[in-house]
């Protein structure tokens, strides 16, 4: 699948949404990793897909972040987001999101779950509505319900958040609320 303008069948979709779970590298960032000389890592986060994360936990749609690695820094933004569903490590994300579903008493058709990459393809097959990243693996964008227009770490989250929050009818709202201040 190619990127393209969200149609009614994703719409219908994204208004079911109640959790949004998302892979951390090459979703929430570009996907590579910078170490210094002292053998610290980081890595970039973009503050639209930021703010699009907040505004979507404000309208009750839940956050978790699955990831297969393990970061001080996904620590650090997660608690920047109040992210409190953050498992780092995960092998196994299906099991991950499963347990999720289990203590949230959610289905997976309320679930949306971003990812890049192979690892990825169990939860995406799972979810009710599988997106990606523009520079995902061909074999991800070809196996998901929509791919965004922005890379990983480049605003693709922001993408789906602003998806989440038309469907669900909380764009225009949030857009009034700011504009009137």
């Amino acid at each position: 699948m190619s990127p393209s303008e969200p149609d009614e069948l994703l719409l219908q979709k994204a208004r079911r949404i109640r959790l949004l779970a998302l892979d951390v590298d090459g979703i929430l960032t570009d996907g590579r990793l910078y170490y210094d000389a002292a053998g610290g890592e980081s890595k970039a986060f973009s503050t639209r897909d930021g703010f699009g994360l907040k505004a979507v936990r404000r309208f009750g749609i839940e956050l978790a972040l699955i990831t297969g690695r393990t970061s001080a820094m996904v620590e650090r933004r997660a608690r920047e987001l109040a992210i409190e569903s953050v498992f780092q490590g995960s092998d196994d994300k299906l099991e991950v999101l499963n347990r999720l579903l289990g203590e949230t008493g959610l289905d997976s058709e309320s679930v949306c779950y971003a990812g890049d990459d192979w690892p990825d393809l169990p939860v995406l097959a799972r979810v009710g509505l599988a997106v990606t990243a523009a520079d995902a693996h061909p074999e991800v964008r070809r196996r998901v319900h929509w791919v965004t227009r922005a890379k990983g770490g480049h605003g693709a989250v922001r993408e789906i958040c602003d998806l989440l929050l038309h469907a669900q009818g909380h764009d225009q709202n949030l857009l009034s609320e700011l504009l009137d201040r």
